[in-house]
């Protein structure tokens, strides 16, 4: 969003209070939900900075679960679920981010690292779950194009990890993590591309399957052993408005469950049922208590238990107008998302 905000701000604040959409959609009207909690604001006011979250469950108690997003111009942050900052990493020209658990129970955070424009790099950390304390670690080249997207697979029992980058200019790369004695080594393919800018990427590992966010375009699905890649929703047919921005994925069974997405041009969010991306419905995070969402970039979903106020899982939505105060990030209940949409 950030080629935008400057230009948008106003007029998209001056949206959220009539409670319109900017523009219509054939799918609406979509569902109103409701956050539950938000987190402190990044540290970068007046700016296009808050971007993209992702959630480390904590198996032993999941209400004390955190979560890792972006401020573009600052680092990284750490919250709990009430939404209040733990943790502050310095590093500007981070965007999207994912995090992955290591054999040895470490926890390793990843970003796009997007200071040189002309080449690719993941920004490599390590998140104390008990502190919530984010240690910088490695910086590993892509290749050529501007970082932007990025998401991973599950850590393998040999100590590799995939990792996909989806750059500004359309390529897709998976670059190859080998952990060993301390140390990382890296080697990056190119898997496919994409005809324009890219961004939210989510990996379905039960299915091999990398589904990629063209923001004029809509979703790809991309087999990942071979590159194959299939649109499997298109923009202004009902359910997206350019730009999808962040992809998020709610798996159940052997390769069922949701697949959302932000329609960031209507202030919505497209919900698809798995495998065959059946359009479910659309929903907004609409005025309550903790405000509503506009301008999502990235969003995040885990549809395991996280508690009492989560206890079918946990939807988080980047905040693009949190007016007077910097952006943020919304929490909602999964739960209550399903039961507006009827999909319970």
């Amino acid at each position: 969003m950030d080629k935008r905000f400057n230009m948008i701000a106003t007029a998209g604040l001056a949206l959220a209070v009539g409670g319109c959409a900017s523009v219509p959609a054939m799918g609406d009207p979509a569902v109103s939900v409701y956050a539950t909690a938000e987190t402190a604001p990044v540290g970068t006011a007046n700016e296009d900075a808050a971007d993209d979250p992702a959630i480390w469950r904590n198996p032993a108690d999941p209400s004390k679960s955190l979560i890792v997003s972006t401020d573009k111009k600052g680092g990284l942050y750490v919250y709990n679920l009430m939404g209040e900052q733990l943790a502050f990493m310095a590093a500007p020209g981070l965007n999207n981010v994912d995090l992955v658990e290591m054999s040895d129970g470490g926890i390793l955070v990843l970003a796009s690292d997007r200071r040189d424009r002309a080449a690719a790099h993941i920004q490599l950390a390590m998140l104390d779950p008990t502190t919530g304390k984010l240690v910088a670690k490695e910086r590993v080249s892509v290749g050529p194009g501007e970082g932007y997207g990025i998401c991973v697979g599950a850590m393998s029992d040999t100590g590799t990890l995939d990792v996909y980058s989806a750059p500004k200019e359309g390529t897709i790369y998976r670059t190859r993590l080998t952990f060993a004695a301390g140390s990382v080594s890296s080697e990056t393919t190119t898997l496919a591309s994409v005809p324009s800018q890219p961004e939210g990427c989510v990996f379905d590992q039960r299915t091999g399957t990398l589904y990629v966010g063209e923001e004029a375009a809509g979703i790809w699905a991309i087999e990942a052993t071979t590159g194959t890649k299939t649109l499997v929703a298109r923009t202004n047919t009902g359910m997206l408005v350019p730009d999808v921005e962040g992809l998020a994925l709610a798996p159940e069974g052997e390769n069922g469950g949701y697949l959302v997405a932000s329609s960031q041009g209507d202030n919505a969010y497209a919900v698809y049922r798995l495998p065959e991306m059946e359009p479910v419905g659309r929903f907004r995070i609409a005025q309550g208590a903790f405000g509503s969402t506009e301008e999502t970039d990235g969003i995040e979903l885990d549809n395991r238990s996280f508690g009492p106020d989560y206890p079918q899982g946990l939807f988080i939505a980047q905040d693009g107008i949190n007016s007077p105060d910097a952006q943020n990030f919304k929490l909602v209940s999964w739960g209550a998302i399903l039961k507006a949409l009827g999909a319970e």
